[in-house]
């Protein structure tokens, strides 16, 4: 079994801090993206969307996305830690957080990183399809950033965890969106005082201070 990663960018770190929690040890063979080995002709026939992180097994499947290398680690260790929900409520729960912190945090970022930086132009959405930048793009994921962090502290108000009272990869994946953010010189902002306590809590976990 390998794991294809690029440990700094958002999502193969989200998987890392997952497998991080749960006491997974991978081989992991490193696909840097920087030089754009996501795009040649060999890790494209193993992951058609030229992303990472991937997960390859031993009989040679290969799944990408995090839901699907996540769902996937939960199944296959179900004595480590449960990360994605115990109850049919608390699973529909982390899946319900866990999308709305993807699509409103991360991706809301990625609007404006990817349609701003110049070393995406005409790679402005992740893939083997060539896309131009849209500064229109770029000043909607600002706005949805925004409402993001005050959505989230808004949740985190009632809530020891973004999903309730167990922490999971919907904590994960809103951590990563606010450092992600970072890459775009946007900080949680001093009046989402619950944000704030809950992202200081968090980092301080031993699975996120191994994978900054």
């Amino acid at each position: 079994m390998k794991l294809y990663d690029f440990p700094s960018a958002p999502n193969p770190r989200r998987v890392n801090i997952f497998l991080a929690e749960k006491g997974i040890e991978v081989e992991r063979v490193t696909v840097d993206l920087m030089k754009q080995e996501q795009l040649q002709p060999e890790y494209l026939a193993k992951n058609p969307a030229c992303d990472v992180p991937m997960l390859e097994l031993d009989d040679g499947t290969c799944i990408s996305q995090i839901r699907g290398i996540t769902h996937y680690f939960e199944a296959a260790y179900p004595e480590t830690p449960p990360l994605l929900g115990r109850s049919p409520a608390e699973k529909g729960l982390v899946e319900m957080w866990e999308h709305l912190a993807f699509m409103d945090g991360l991706l809301a970022v990625a609007e404006v990183f990817r349609n701003t930086a110049r070393g995406f132009v005409d790679r402005a959405v992740v893939g083997q399809h060539n896309y131009p930048q849209s500064s229109e793009l770029a000043e909607r994921g600002a706005l949805r950033l925004a409402n993001f962090f005050k959505d989230f502290d808004r949740r985190l108000a009632d809530n020891q965890y973004v999903a309730g009272d167990a922490f999971s990869l919907a904590d994960i994946t809103t951590l990563v969106s606010c450092d992600f953010a970072k890459w775009i010189k946007t900080g949680i902002p001093e009046d989402c005082s619950h944000l704030r306590a809950w992202y200081a809590k968090i980092s301080e976990r031993p699975a996120i201070v191994a994978n900054p």
